[in-house]
């Protein structure tokens, strides 16, 4: 019987871990319910190649062939309508936009374990989209990210200098701070939060400093402004802090947005003033 134990505990503990961190990334896929046309807004459904033959879905709303093109993309378990408002504010001062659905999201291919990683992947391959497909022949390459998708647009613009410009709102600094952060809320105990954060790295064989915005912001040649509500209870302002230290002060812009938390930035009377303008200056060079 002891030996017994011995081979099941190790075996039901891998389960029981295993289980946990399902949890954690699981949220419901929903597909968007609303598209540009419902503003009069004309666009191209697009299907854009990621990694292992994976695609993504995305819309394509042209304002000219030479004009700048911003890619928007969405956070956490949502799917490309998320950034509705900002096709809305943004269009109609003549940049293209392509928006697209991360993978495992909306009507992108699925994926066993999303992370600010592969967001950050699909972001590239949307890059490499708009440099393959002639839709514009401009070089001038913007991202504006929500939350993970705003992390995901650090990373990008580090690995890839044909990013000029990234603004984020409620962008995360490190995937590590996130899950511990979400460890706190749930009173899980230090240790075993550090062993489960070794297990993932080992089973999912992640390198989480490799893929923490972070580690990446400093690489990047972008002009980037970070978005951070002083109420964020989902990123804490403090995540928002620490990427704006450690990017080049000559690049990167904090702006705390007061009584503000993680979804409703856009909402404050000064937000679509000082994105303008900051794209403006940046993408219309």
């Amino acid at each position: 019987m002891t030996f017994f134990w011995i081979i099941i505990t190790p075996l039901l503990l891998i389960f029981s871990i295993d289980q946990l961190i399902e949890r954690m990334y699981r949220y419901e896929k929903k597909i968007h319910h609303v598209t540009p046309e419902k503003y009069k807004l004309s666009y191209d459904e697009i299907r854009i190649p990621s990694v292992k033959d994976s695609q993504l879905y995305g819309w394509w709303i042209p304002a000219s062939p030479d004009a700048p093109t911003l890619i928007l993309l969405h956070g956490w378990g949502r799917n490309l309508s998320r950034v509705m408002p900002y096709i809305r504010k943004l269009h109609p001062l003549g940049y293209n936009l392509l928006a697209f659905d991360a993978r495992n999201h909306g009507s992108s291919t699925a994926v066993k374990h999303p992370t600010v990683g592969t967001f950050s992947e699909d972001i590239l391959a949307a890059v490499d989209f708009l440099d393959k497909s002639g839709l514009t022949s401009s070089d001038s390459i913007g991202i504006l990210g929500l939350s993970i998708g705003g992390g995901a647009a650090i990373n990008a613009a580090g690995w890839d200098d044909r990013i000029k410009s990234v603004v984020t709102i409620g962008a995360l600094s490190h995937p590590v701070a996130v899950m511990n952060y979400e460890f706190q809320k749930r009173h899980i105990p230090k240790f075993i939060a550090k062993a489960i954060l070794e297990y993932m790295r080992l089973r999912f064989e992640l390198d989480f400093d490799k893929i923490a915005p972070v580690k990446n912001i400093a690489q990047t040649n972008a002009a980037i402004l970070l978005i951070h509500g002083d109420e964020d209870e989902t990123v804490p302002l403090a995540q928002g802090q620490a990427l704006a230290e450690a990017g080049d002060p000559n690049q990167t812009r904090l702006w705390v947005v007061p009584g503000k938390g993680h979804s409703n930035c856009h909402s404050h009377p000064q937000f679509w003033e000082i994105v303008e303008t900051f794209l403006h200056e940046t993408l219309f060079k």
